[in-house]
């Protein structure tokens, strides 16, 4: 006796799950409206600061001191930027452990990239002499003064975005 199983269709895949993504926080101060000429410095100092400074080199300070500083406006706004142009999303992805990922950047990165924790994070109220002298052992006195200016502004936009909560995930970079 021959017995046939019954043909059935396969089992249907269990749908995805919905995901309700929480509220962003609100904006708490629109500081570009209330302070104009505060807001056109800031954007002067920037345009100052990026003077010379290699724009690779510039993306990784900005998307690292924003790291620390945990601004998420900056951090999406400058992981966009370097995206745009032509930095790999795998040196962005491993910026948050650098010390560990040292492979994935050049002596020259890793220089800067451990003056602007120092500089961003000034725990010990100095940057310890070794972080200097081997960013000093990098780039030249002018480099040298463009990384600190570079390093500074993005500290004081992360300061703003942080205060004033500006929201992540609406930045479309201009070389986009």
């Amino acid at each position: 006796m021959t017995t046939t199983t019954p043909r059935t269709a396969p089992p249907a895949e269990p749908a995805a799950p919905t995901r309700e993504l929480a509220h962003a926080h609100a904006p708490r101060l629109a500081l570009a409206e209330l302070l104009p000429d505060f807001y056109r410095a800031m954007v002067r100092l920037e345009t100052a600061a990026a003077k010379g400074v290699d724009p690779t080199l510039y993306h990784l300070i900005k998307i690292r001191a924003s790291q620390v500083n945990r601004c998420a406006f900056c951090i999406d706004m400058h992981t966009r930027d370097a995206l745009a142009e032509g930095e790999t999303v795998e040196r962005i992805v491993q910026l948050s452990a650098w010390e560990e990922s040292r492979h994935f950047y050049t002596e020259r990165e890793l220089a800067a990239l451990a003056l602007t924790e120092s500089v961003t994070v000034l725990t010990d109220g100095f940057v310890p002499d070794e972080v200097y002298a081997r960013a000093a052992a990098h780039f030249d006195e002018t480099e040298l003064a463009r990384i600190v200016a570079a390093i500074t502004t993005i500290n004081a936009w992360n300061r703003i975005g942080v205060t004033t909560r500006l929201t992540p995930g609406h930045y479309t970079p201009r070389s986009a």
